[in-house]
């Protein structure tokens, strides 16, 4: 009898403007009610007394959070809108005709602005309340907490000394990292191989050239996380080696990304980032140096010594130039793979399901090869159609020549 009444209630209320609050929770639609659970990280299931119960539980035991406290902030603010206001028109306006003035945002006793003279739009989009709520599948944050996890591990990692920096980490003994053999095989084999094929005891494997805090974001990568921005364009080089090294090549593709967004090529670090790219197949670093070069020319010419650099990057810095010579004109062709970038590349490989870690060289000669492949099953397929086309016209034959036999 309560839900029908809320029903009502409910039915009454949307017909009149402005009469819904955000944190009614008796009115609230049960799809609503899971919404602001699964956003707080508490169970959504239950009654809808139980999820309002919780919830109200929530916002008294939460009052003085953050959000709570900017959304407290917004409370006064009359100037809203509303998608199906009807607009005006002139000659050369058009807008909604309920408008705040400047004057009124800059006026200090509206409280209108924060104390840094910032203006914050909140835009709320009401979703459809007729599509059931579905909170996302927990499966892989729950197989991410598994790492570290001492009951359940049957493998364990002993990594060099503690970086001295740390100050989370003791200097002196290796740090002890407990994970699963199963999930390792699985998402990094080169690991893996470090314990052997017994699988009935707890395996340990040291590895001394990572250090600890850079093994663990590397685990966890591997266990479904993600390593924090902060964190990757602190630490990039160190993530790309240690990426490199176990082959977990996704992580390596994002700290070059990251080391790239985070590190401006000068004449001054060009030849060590593209001697460094060259060594780990940094095929993005060493695209942006080498077009740093062709850029700049010039100037490289005249004060960088090419000794060291190996005669296969001259192809690398033809393609820059060739790349920049065509650049704004409409020559070459859109599939041509020569001077086409590395994300480009990337991508095309991602999507017929081939590796995207390697030289421009080795990408270019995979996606070739795989374009030949195609050719010659295609080719296979149109042979298999005509046999099968003359197939059946010469069982057409035989059957009108034995008809007048029969005759």
């Amino acid at each position: 009898m309560k839900d029908l009444l809320v029903a009502f209630s409910r039915t009454k209320k949307t017909k009149q403007v402005n009469q819904g609050d955000n944190n009614n929770f008796t009115i609230m639609r049960v799809n609503e009610l899971r919404m602001k659970l699964d956003e707080k990280g508490l169970n959504v299931d239950g009654s809808r007394e139980a999820m309002i119960e919780t919830l109200k539980g929530s916002a008294n035991g939460s009052a003085d959070d953050d959000d709570s406290l900017e959304e407290a902030s917004f409370q006064n603010v009359k100037h809203t809108k509303r998608r199906d206001a009807k607009l005006f028109y002139d000659n050369t306006n058009r807008g909604w005709k309920d408008f705040c003035r400047r004057s009124s945002i800059l006026f200090i006793s509206k409280n209108i602005l924060d104390d840094n003279g910032t203006l914050a739009v909140v835009v709320s989009i009401k979703g459809d309340a007729a599509s059931p709520f579905v909170p996302s599948n927990p499966m892989s944050s729950l197989i991410t907490s598994l790492l570290l996890d001492e009951e359940t591990a049957d493998v364990w990692f002993e990594v060099g000394s503690a970086d001295v920096h740390d100050v989370d980490e003791a200097a002196s003994s290796p740090v002890t990292f407990h994970a699963h053999r199963l999930i390792i095989k699985k998402c990094a084999p080169m690991l893996a191989s470090l314990f052997g094929s017994d699988g009935e005891h707890i395996a340990t494997a040291s590895i001394n050239d990572v250090k600890p805090a850079i093994f663990r974001h590397l685990l966890h990568y591997v266990y479904g996380g993600s390593v924090p921005g902060k964190e990757m364009n602190a630490h990039a080089k160190d993530i790309i080696n240690a990426a490199d090294k176990y082959s977990i090549v996704n992580l390596k593709l994002e700290a070059e990304a990251a080391y790239v967004k985070s590190t401006k090529i000068t004449m001054e670090n060009a030849m060590d980032n593209l001697l460094y790219a060259d060594a780990l197949n940094l095929a993005l670093l060493k695209e942006i140096v080498v077009d740093f070069l062709a850029e700049n020319h010039d100037e490289a010419i005249g004060s960088l010594s090419f000794t060291d650099v190996p005669s296969y990057l001259m192809k690398d810095l033809m393609v820059a130039f060739g790349r920049k010579m065509k650049k704004g004109t409409n020559e070459g062709s859109k599939d041509g793979l020569n001077t086409m970038h590395v994300s480009e590349l990337r991508m095309k490989l991602a999507k017929v399901g081939l590796d995207v870690d390697g030289s421009r060289e080795a990408m270019i000669e995979a996606l070739n090869a795989n374009a030949n492949e195609l050719a010659v099953d295609s080719n296979k397929d149109s042979e298999s159609d005509e046999d099968s086309e003359s197939d059946g016209e010469s069982d057409d034959g035989s059957e009108e020549w034995s008809g007048e036999e029969d005759n």
